[in-house]
């Protein structure tokens, strides 16, 4: 039993699937499940969803889906092809920037015997079989799948025109596809080292100042936070900050940072890794904002960080439970 139970640990693959829409969780569980069960009811072995999380004002949600490598590409496709079914492009209003039905499917190693090409390969594998299954969609590349320029999430979506309010589609060029259509727009696939979203809230509707403090801990700034990518966004009376958590390879720096803070590590092919812990952001958007008289309101992790990730991932596939999400008692937001 142990055997096996390490076997499953060293193989698995983790896909946070973004879909541009919260507001009719139906929908939602019906692209999580779709990820579980086959059409004819059967349930996918080696698969499991662990966390939905939903966001009303954003309107987007984020679907952790786990499976073992064999499995990943065909749960992750099944799962975008019922989001284009559902979600209509063409009528989605949020305050989270959005391009696609399926807005983002990043694929993370999570064992030992996962690398990035693997992930990478997987991901190609899901960007051609849903331009193939679904008419109309189309894909870019990002992280180990972008070959061989590697290029970051961030880069790519930008270059893509996912930060504009109405970006041009007929001048996009996706890797996979035809140009962007309305009704399913466009679908980031990508690999890389696990990412976290850690979202903290300030108590303020000031957008302005809100942006001044994401720019502050932004890695792009000097004395940034490592791997931290963040945007500045209004949310429920407040303004969020929206940060995407990258892992980062090497060890972790030992200046300059809060004492006694661990910051977690972990191994891909041999490779170190590691990312900054949520409590370090919050702590230093408590002080930036505090310097303008502003306080935080709150942190919420987006589903998991990679050690909670694997662990609940293993304690679900070894008890073969897919809809994993149901049977938490912690709320994961």
């Amino acid at each position: 039993m142990e055997m096996a139970h390490r076997s499953i640990g060293q193989c698995l693959v983790a896909c946070l699937l973004n879909v541009s829409e919260a507001r009719r969780k139906h929908l939602v569980e019906s692209v999580a499940k779709a990820a579980i069960f086959e059409s004819n009811g059967r349930r996918r072995e080696g698969t499991t969803v662990l966390n939905i999380f939903n966001d009303y004002d954003y309107n987007r949600s984020v679907i952790t889906i786990v499976a073992s490598i064999e499995c990943i590409s065909e749960a992750v496709l099944s799962a975008c092809e019922k989001a284009c079914c559902l979600i209509d492009m063409s009528a989605h209003e949020g305050g989270h920037p959005a391009m696609g039905s399926v807005d983002l499917v990043p694929l993370y190693p999570l064992g030992e015997e996962v690398t990035l090409e693997d992930c990478a390969k997987e991901a190609k594998v899901v960007a051609a079989g849903l331009t193939e299954r679904v008419s109309g969609t189309s894909a870019f590349f990002f992280g180990w799948a972008d070959c061989p320029q590697h290029r970051r999430l961030a880069q790519r979506r930008n270059e893509m025109g996912w930060f504009r309010k109405n970006p041009d589609r007929g001048a996009i060029r996706p890797d996979v596809g035809p140009p962007p259509q309305r009704r399913y727009g466009l679908t980031g696939v990508g690999a890389s080292p696990y990412v976290m979203n850690c979202n903290v809230t300030i108590d303020t509707q000031d957008l302005a100042l809100g942006r001044s403090v994401a720019m502050a801990i932004r890695e792009s700034t000097p004395g940034g936070l490592p791997g931290v990518q963040v945007l500045a966004l209004s949310h429920e009376g407040a303004v969020e900050m929206a940060c995407n958590v990258e892992s980062v390879e090497g060890t972790p720096p030992n200046q300059g940072w809060e004492v006694g803070e661990t910051w977690p590590m972990y191994c891909i092919g041999g490779q170190p890794y590691y990312h900054v812990p949520a409590s370090v952001i919050t702590a230093r958007v408590a002080q930036l904002a505090g310097m303008q008289g502003v306080a935080t309101k709150g942190t919420a992790l987006v589903g998991f960080t990679p050690y909670e990730c694997r662990a609940l991932a293993e304690k679900a596939l070894s008890l073969a439970i897919g809809e994993f999400w149901k049977e938490q008692r912690r709320i994961h937001m």
